[in-house]
């Protein structure tokens, strides 16, 4: 090695002659030459004491943190090391943030399984009271509206009445119409080996104005409005306006969420109703042009066996669905902590949640109707 270190050397190493087991380390230890380095600590003999870095022309942090793991690795006291004054700042600072704790290890024990299940039903439980939470406090804030009309946000309100109900009619007719249409099919598969084809007319008529109709248009909501709430909300949240409305005196609930809350529950009522013809019209489709049953004699059963109490079950679902998948939305969105990260999950979250929320409510919704007689 030359006397005087050449600042374009890579790293290397030398045994010091008054200490073989202590190395003397020269060149440029830097992100440039991240190769060299390593291969270097890696033929430093196995009994090596400690390093001697003052002939090292240029030091990087990525060379500091490779010296303090080489030191760490073979037992070596990396406070006897010797340094250049010009990069003992450098050394410092890397040797004071570095963590020297082992990582954790993810246990896969009964105990540890029970508690990971613990704490999702926590966050869980935390997420149902915010939003019985949320829920309260829009209602004490519409009936301040009812109280003081200026509130009222009317543009704000048919413009997302347009944005969650015009623009989702093709949607929701187009999806239960087939859905309708495969419901039939599948009926009259069973039902033909009974002799029975005609009572895929009841099949279709109760299946979609009791469940199927308010079900697939609230779960369809739920995946296209609910993450729209979040994400157009949460967006304002990132962009710090939602702050500003606060600033200015405004109330983020009175201008954010009660125009969608009500514009959600006017809209999937008729949603609903759009949903249930759609049904309908795929079942007369299937009985007309797959089952040989003429579309009068399908009307004819239709208004025979359909019964007004079986719409009134699934039109009055529609207003608590609406509700819980615009409260979610509106919530998760105000929630969001300011990056785009945030308000992915947010959104995500979101969709999960009305998705989970409605199947769950209409779960039950349907054993209380049947109980009742309804």
């Amino acid at each position: 090695m030359p006397a005087t270190p050449n600042p374009t050397d890579p790293p290397r190493f030398t045994l010091d002659p008054a200490q073989p087991t202590r190395l003397r380390l020269s060149g440029r230890w830097t992100l440039n030459y991240a190769r060299d380095l390593s291969l270097a600590l890696k033929s430093a003999p196995e009994d090596t004491t400690g390093f001697d870095a003052r002939e090292v022309t240029r030091l990087d942090s990525l060379g500091v943190l490779q010296l303090l793991r080489f030191a760490r690795r073979r037992g070596i006291d990396f406070d006897t090391c010797l340094f250049d004054e010009a990069h003992r700042a450098l050394v410092a600072a890397i040797e004071d943030v570095a963590d020297d704790r082992p990582q954790r290890k993810r246990s896969y024990g009964v105990a540890e399984a029970l508690a990971r299940l613990g704490q999702a039903v926590h966050r869980n439980w935390n997420e149902l009271l915010a939003l019985l939470g949320f829920f309260g406090e829009v209602l004490v804030k519409m009936t301040r509206m009812f109280r003081q009309p200026r509130r009222f946000r009317p543009t704000a309100t048919v413009h997302h009445m347009e944005q969650v109900g015009l623009d989702a009619v093709p949607l929701v007719a187009l999806l239960c119409f087939l859905v309708g249409a495969v419901v039939a099919f599948l009926g009259a598969n069973i039902l033909r080996d009974f002799g029975a084809t005609i009572f895929v007319v009841e099949l279709v008529s109760i299946s979609f104005l009791r469940e199927f109709a308010v079900l697939l248009t609230a779960i369809i909501l739920a995946g296209r409005t609910a993450s729209a709430f979040t994400a157009q909300i949460g967006a304002m949240v990132s962009r710090e306006e939602v702050d500003a409305i606060r600033t200015l005196g405004l109330d983020p609930v009175d201008l954010l969420v009660i125009p969608r809350v009500l514009a959600l529950v006017v809209m999937l009522p008729l949603l609903t109703f759009v949903a249930m013809i759609a049904g309908l019209l795929g079942g007369l489709t299937v009985g007309a042009y797959g089952l040989d049953i003429p579309p009068q004699q399908y009307l004819a059963r239709m208004q025979e066996t359909m019964e007004l109490r079986h719409f009134l079950v699934g039109l009055v679902k529609a207003p608590v669905f609406a509700t819980m998948i615009a409260l979610i939305g509106c919530l998760e969105g105000l929630q969001v902590e300011g990056t785009a990260q945030s308000v992915g999950e947010r959104t995500t979250s979101a969709v999960v949640q009305a998705i989970s929320l409605v199947i769950v409510v209409d779960a039950f919704a349907a054993i209380w109707f049947m109980q009742m007689g309804l």
